[in-house]
């Protein structure tokens, strides 16, 4: 399936750093310090253990120098997985620790994406993402960059974080601006809690997307209502697995899922913390759901119509995909 075009709409930059990148930003940083600190076990005890990983990326992001450089190497990763379109999500407000603005993280992110788009062909867009234990006040201006930056690759805005263990509630005014403003909304749920938190975000956030959201086969009718309503599903099956999402990659749901008729693609969500590529997660699928070129079209094609992508570039991605 090497040779199959990929599309990918869940993926964390600060979470995605080749050893490569990391050794170029802290030469210091041995490979054997690489795979025990940035990579996660197999097996964590949940999703709050796995993030704990995540600072070992965002914290050499503190520089315009090294959003650019971090931003260059997925992009090189993506060109190597056969990726043809991505949206790349990334918290703004984890990288003010050195003195830049939230502003100018956004733009050193979009300037670096922009040259990396020419260079690789990979299409892109980004998105911005508040997280679950920031204020009501930081979920509100991330809100307000993903407008301000209008026009550019920023396309949405996305919430990410603990989801067990932080409610909703100090997110709402954000999600409000956002769809007064007519913002892309796609929020994370249904991954360390159950159909209740899917159900819950769907109402109080509206977005057209749900980052994760497996858990939904728990409940019938939210299956049945995201098919009704083409909520679609950005699945990451093995770093589920890794978060107790789900026990086992044999008992994960997305194939049942996708039999169900929900629109659903396969991301690999934190590429470094997960360990994975793209290509790897579909021989999974192969592997254990014995998954065709033909599931993955489909799951590819489903990507793109839920893609936050301009309808011409959405239409020339769909060709190239048919094509291949």
């Amino acid at each position: 399936m090497s040779h199959l075009p990929k599309v990918e709409l869940h993926l964390h930059l600060d979470c995605s750093l080749s050893f490569e990148a990391v050794s170029r930003l802290d030469p210091s940083i041995s490979r054997a310090e690489f795979e025990t600190g940035f990579i996660a076990p197999r097996r964590c005890t949940s999703l709050a253990d796995f993030l704990t990983r995540a600072p070992r990326g965002f914290r050499l992001m503190q520089s315009e120098a090294a959003l650019e450089l971090v931003t260059e190497d997925i992009f090189q990763q993506l060109a190597a997985d056969g990726v043809i379109y991505a949206e790349i999500r990334f918290a703004p407000l984890l990288h003010l620790e050195k003195g830049l603005t939230p502003a100018a993280v956004v733009a050193a992110v979009d300037r670096a994406t922009e040259r990396c788009i020419a260079a690789t062909g990979v299409e892109a867009r980004l998105i911005l993402c508040t997280l679950r234990h920031f204020t009501p006040e930081q979920s509100l201006l991330t809100a307000q960059l993903v407008r301000r930056f209008q026009g550019s690759r920023v396309v949405a805005l996305d919430i990410a974080g603990d989801e067990a263990g932080f409610p909703i509630d100090a997110h709402i005014p954000a999600f409000r601006y956002a769809l007064e403003h007519n913002l892309h909304r796609t929020a994370h749920a249904g991954e360390a809690r159950g159909p209740d938190s899917v159900w819950e975000t769907l109402r109080a956030f509206q977005p057209t997307r749900i980052g994760h959201g497996v858990r939904s086969i728990e409940d019938a009718s939210l299956v049945e209502h995201l098919r009704r309503e083409r909520i679609h599903l950005e699945v990451c099956p093995s770093s589920n697995v890794q978060t107790c999402a789900s026990p086992s990659y044999e008992e994960h749901a997305v194939d049942q899922l996708f039999r169900a008729g929900v629109s659903l693609g396969i991301n690999t969500d934190c590429r470094t913390i997960t360990n994975i590529t793209l290509e790897e997660e579909y021989a999974q699928l192969r592997e254990h759901f014995q998954w065709t070129p033909d599931h993955l079209f489909t799951c590819n094609r489903n990507a793109l119509n839920a893609a936050f992508v301009e309808d011409p570039e959405r239409q020339r991605l769909l060709s190239r995909l048919a094509s291949a």
